[in-house]
């Protein structure tokens, strides 16, 4: 029999080990191989939710955006000889946002069952706390990083958000949330939604939705190098 591959889910920021279910740190610890985007960070991660499991025994596959296609099936060997492997994202949950979906995928096409297990997802936390309708959605992952592309790409997506009634929602690198929110600011009409949410499951979790027009006569919350989930809404809720 070919073992399983579990999609284990990892903490959102330090010290929210909290957020873990019992039965998904219960099976992590019943686990030896594991396919991660970077093993260092899967290290700490086990490290900090089991600190007496020996890491030594532990087997590490990174998988990540320079790992060569041709790789992958390698990395699965473990569950082609019947014994059970994890998948851990950076955060949040595998293979959303995550190129652990790559395995994922290939684990389907050999037959190897593949297990989701609950856990944080940043992207779900932060619609569920946006007000938004959450019946309709799209995730777009990053927009442009210049200003002038990313302004266009807002405008787009409240555009989008209006005729489809859906909220879209995405995400930046952590040293560009402050350009994010000035440029929403500028440049979405003053009756459209805009949220935020950041470092979500964290102590210093900070979440607002608030029209533009109202936006902007509040004090900017400071984003700078947190992770934040940004949501448009232009739609008729």
């Amino acid at each position: 029999m070919k073992g399983k591959l579990f999609l284990i889910p990892a903490p959102l920021g330090e010290n929210a080990t909290h957020s873990l279910p019992v039965y998904t740190v219960e099976i992590l610890n019943s686990l030896q191989h594991f396919i991660a985007e970077r093993a260092k960070t899967a290290r700490h991660y086990i490290k900090a939710v089991l600190p007496e499991k020996s890491l030594p025994d532990l087997e590490f596959f990174e998988l990540n955006e320079h790992t060569d296609a041709a790789e992958v099936a390698g990395f699965l060997k473990p569950a082609l000889k019947g014994l059970d492997m994890g998948l851990l994202s950076e955060a949040g949950c595998p293979g959303v946002a995550d190129p652990g979906a790559r395995a994922v995928r290939l684990a389907h096409e050999l037959g190897i069952e593949v297990v989701p297990l609950v856990g944080p997802s940043s992207i779900l936390l932060a619609l569920m706390a946006s007000g938004m309708n959450g019946q309709r959605f799209t995730f777009h992952g990053y927009l442009s990083a210049k200003r002038p592309e990313m302004a266009r790409d807002l405008k787009r997506l409240e555009q989008l958000s209006a005729r489809q009634d859906q909220t879209e929602v995405f995400i930046e690198a952590p040293y560009r949330n402050e350009a994010v929110l000035e440029t929403a600011l500028q440049s979405l009409e003053p009756g459209t939604w805009f949220g935020v949410a950041a470092d979500l499951t964290l102590p210093s979790q900070f979440i607002l939705t608030r029209r533009i027009a109202d936006w902007r006569k509040l004090p900017k919350p400071e984003l700078h190098k947190r992770p934040v989930v940004f949501m448009v809404y232009a739609g008729k809720g």
